[in-house]
């Protein structure tokens, strides 16, 4: 029977062949014939693409787990990257400040000191809709909040994300703030560093350091800059060593980004320093100039260039790293 079609279909295949050369004429016409059918029968494509942001006007970044955001001189924001959780759902935002990006969330500040936030919210971590007079914010795998009377407030997750984090809140004096993924850092009016929270690698090691105008907290690491310059780290113990700690010898830096297992500096030159895992050339910034602000993720590091622009180096899965200038879009 099979070779009883087969043979039916060879006979129509060759008369057809043989009709559509009879002339030229006709097999012109047979031959638009067929791609008309071939057009027709192509698939048309259900939706259209996302379009990037234009990252330009930008002037100041955020790098969470695996996306990017930027805020715009005009208080809008945009991101790029993992939107699994809703994080880069920013479009709607207005009148923003200050942003921070966490692991599969963004938080927003406004400039009457409320709150908002987008992402996963699966522990409610990310839930800082009652938050006032807020004046500074840190979310990564908590959401921190700085007031303006110099408390701190803090929306934690789970018991999964409990280290005892809730004892921000009996914190004064601060001026600034950064939340790691399970430990939150303090900077107090006269230099001295407070922290809570997990402490394996020893990222809460900081009880004897003096003279900080700067922290940032990785994922068991934490990073301060002093006033003169230089740059102290604590953390990264035994298994959580990838040389994210080496920035003894770091001078003439003017603001620094603890990313999960980097460390990134920028120094008052515009230029950039990095240490610990270039496993997907995070550090690879020693070529950046006319930085004005960074920004170190997961396996991913950020500039702002005193331009507006955005440059990034890293791992780029998710788009996380495109964070280009977009012309002709119309």
């Amino acid at each position: 029977m099979r070779k009883w079609i087969a043979a039916l279909l060879l006979l129509l295949v060759g008369t057809t062949l043989a009709a559509c050369s009879a002339t030229d004429k006709n097999s012109k016409m047979d031959m638009a014939i067929l791609s008309t059918s071939l057009v027709t029968m192509a698939p048309t494509p259900t939706s259209t693409p996302a379009r990037l942001p234009s990252f330009e006007d930008i002037i100041a970044i955020s790098v969470g787990y695996n996306h990017t955001v930027g805020l715009k001189k005009d208080g809008t924001v945009v991101a790029v990257g993992d939107n699994s959780g809703g994080q880069c759902n920013v479009s709607g935002w207005t009148d923003i400040v200050a942003i921070s990006a966490g692991y599969k969330n963004t938080v927003g500040l406004k400039k009457d000191g409320t709150v908002v936030t987008v992402g996963l919210n699966s522990s409610s971590q990310y839930d800082e809709s009652d938050w006032t007079d807020i004046i500074a914010i840190s979310g990564r795998g908590q959401t921190v909040g700085l007031k303006k009377d110099g408390t701190v407030v803090a929306m934690l997750g789970g018991d999964i994300y409990d280290f005892g984090q809730s004892a921000v809140s009996s914190w004064t004096d601060i001026v600034a703030i950064s939340a790691g993924y399970n430990h939150i850092v303090g900077l107090k009016k006269d230099g001295t560093v407070v922290a809570v929270g997990d402490n394996r690698g020893g990222q809460c090691n900081v009880s004897g350091w003096t003279d900080i105008v700067a922290i940032s907290t990785g994922e068991f690491h934490t990073v301060g800059l002093k006033k003169d310059g230089t740059v102290v780290a604590t953390g990264g113990n035994d298994i959580f060593d990838f040389g994210q700690c080496d920035v003894s010898g770091w001078t003439d830096i003017i603001a620094i980004s603890a990313g999960d297992h980097h460390t990134v500096g920028l120094k008052k030159d515009g230029t950039v320093v990095a240490a610990g895992q270039n496993d997907e050339g995070d550090c690879d910034v020693s070529d950046w100039v006319d930085i004005v602000a960074i920004s170190a993720g997961y396996l991913n590091t950020v500039g702002l260039k005193k331009d507006g622009t955005v440059v990034a180096v890293g791992w780029n899965e998710f788009g996380q790293c495109d964070v280009f200038v977009l012309t002709d879009i119309g």
